[in-house]
């Protein structure tokens, strides 16, 4: 059934704007391949139910009202319910500030650790890493160097050598790090 709201359309779209497969995509949002396949080829015989389009459009971090909002004008102030959180980091908290932003030229993130917790190491990339500790120190491994940044200290790097940020410390640490071009 075809729809002037275009679902489908919208769904490949957002899914083709974040690199994910059929199959990437129904497993986040604990769909079937085949229903998204149907999903996004308008193949439905019956109307798609809120609740599944609502577990797909959580996987790109698209609230409902977004989805339908039929305005052209992005979205510009985001609410700490909008964040995502990602687990399997290395992190406490590991959370993408801007939905979607995985899809734009940087990616802000609030990253928190807890003593000896570190992100796994990153290899060389085109692009540039900036953060701003906001409690604690992080240990940054850049190439072969070693830096510690405190609380209100930020870094700027390129991301051309292997790199890591990770917390040696006895106490938590968080920051607001932003990586471009978004590597999540």
């Amino acid at each position: 059934m075809k729809t002037d709201l275009k679902i489908g359309e919208k769904i490949k779209a957002l899914r083709q704007a974040s690199d994910l497969t059929q199959e990437e995509l129904a497993n986040r949002a604990q769909l079937t391949k085949g229903f998204i396949s149907q999903l996004e080829n308008d193949h439905f015989q019956t109307s798609i139910s809120l609740d599944s389009l609502a577990d797909i459009l959580e996987v790109f971090g698209v609230s409902l009202s977004a989805f339908f909002d039929q305005q052209d004008e992005p979205q510009v102030v985001f609410k700490p319910s909008e964040r995502i959180s990602l687990e399997g980091t290395g992190a406490t908290g590991f959370e993408l500030l801007v939905p979607g932003s995985t899809n734009n030229q940087m990616d802000p993130i609030y990253l928190s650790l807890k003593p000896g917790e570190q992100l796994e190491a990153r290899d060389p990339h085109p692009g540039e890493q900036f953060g701003y500790v906001t409690t604690g120190t992080v240990t940054l491994k850049v190439g072969q160097k070693t830096y510690t940044a405190s609380k209100k200290h930020c870094f700027y790097f390129t991301s051309d050598k292997p790199n890591q940020i990770m917390n040696n410390s006895a106490k938590d640490a968080a920051l607001l790090w932003v990586v471009t071009p978004p590597q999540m």
